[in-house]
């Protein structure tokens, strides 16, 4: 069964691969930068997918917390660049001085 399941994984991270390499053309070639982020996000959601395989297939659980990391960073980016998208700006400095 053992030897099932690393075939299994081994299979599922080529398939990953595959679907990664189409969000990198995505990335270059989106028409527009809203494909472009939507696309990034995915790449970050597909690369959480592929070292958790990894990490199946090397029988650890050290990789986690890189699988952790990823997610926050990525769920970071994505916000940045929703806002960057919807003003213009990530950070607004116009604070009022009403004192």
């Amino acid at each position: 069964m053992t030897n099932f399941i690393n075939i299994v994984v081994i299979i599922s991270i080529i398939i990953f691969a595959f679907a990664m390499l189409g969000m990198i053309y995505r990335v270059i070639k989106g028409p527009t930068l809203h494909d472009r982020v939507i696309t990034l996000d995915a790449f970050g959601v597909t690369l959480m997918g592929m070292i958790g395989l990894v990490s199946m297939a090397l029988d650890t659980s050290y990789m986690l917390v890189v699988i952790m990391l990823i997610g926050m960073i990525g769920f970071i980016a994505t916000i940045g660049f929703a806002k960057f998208l919807e003003k213009g700006v990530i950070i607004e400095n116009d604070r009022d001085n009403n004192s």
